[in-house]
């Protein structure tokens, strides 16, 4: 039986060689779009509540989490709030931190369902409100407080400039070691969806709004290790680790 340091190199060795199969990319990305007719990223839940996740990069979210003990989470774009509920179950067993949810409209019987937890809802505050105002912005601020340990995960409009916007206002809350995620850059790998349409697509995605954040801000760098484990994976290119304060 191999020891731990040796289980992890062979891990670690396998993950690049995965990473450098190219025909093995397009089989899953052909997967990917193929089952996003049937929506498939929409079909995980947390607490009976939906995450519209990819479960492979919801264990790339916890890796991070349990790697780097953020004391705020900021989600940017809640959705149903399964992800919400995801994060604060994270941190809940692990003994501290809260959970941030940013969106233009939260319903209130989606604060209801999420309330629902005990300790685990308790860990969530909701910020109502636009996330490239500065009102949204200055009302987290106040919240997250001076601490550095902030994870960020933007997921709301993907058009370039609104992600752009977001990845300017939102970067320097990200401390040294800690993460900023872009999600759904893998829009710009994909087709253009026909069957449900988006103001977004193949050139105009938070990809093209990534690469452009990468070329004028260099505190944070792209995780390969992560992502060369993520064979299916809506956010390539997308778990951003800073590197510098």
């Amino acid at each position: 039986m191999k020891s731990r340091d040796e289980f992890e190199q062979m891990r670690n060795e396998s993950a690049q060689k995965m990473a450098q199969d190219a025909g093995l990319h397009r089989e899953a990305l052909d997967v990917l779009v193929k089952a996003d007719r049937h929506h498939w990223i929409h079909q995980t839940n947390w607490f009976g509540e939906p995450v519209l996740q990819l479960p492979q990069d919801m264990f790339a979210l916890q890796e991070i989490i349990f790697k780097t003990r953020p004391k705020f989470i900021v989600e940017v774009g809640v959705a149903w709030g399964g992800s919400l509920l995801f994060y604060s179950t994270l941190m809940e067993a692990l003994g501290g931190g809260c959970v941030v949810g940013v969106d233009v409209y939260i319903p209130e019987d989606l604060k209801k369902r999420v309330g629902e937890f005990g300790k685990i809802s308790e860990r969530i505050t909701w910020v109502e409100g636009s996330s490239v105002e500065q009102a949204t912005l200055d009302r987290i601020k106040e919240i997250i407080g001076n601490t550095r340990a902030v994870m960020i995960d933007l997921d709301s409009n993907h058009t370039h400039e609104h992600v752009l916007q977001e990845l300017r206002l939102y970067s320097p809350l990200v401390g040294k070691g800690s993460y900023l995620i872009c999600g759904d850059t893998v829009v710009e790998d994909i087709p253009e969806q026909n069957h449900r349409a988006r103001p977004w697509g193949p050139g105009n995605n938070p990809k093209t709004a990534l690469d452009q954040f990468l070329k004028e801000n260099n505190r944070f760098e792209v995780d390969r290790e992560l992502g060369n484990k993520l064979l299916f994976t809506c956010n390539p290119g997308g778990y951003l680790k800073c590197c510098k304060d």
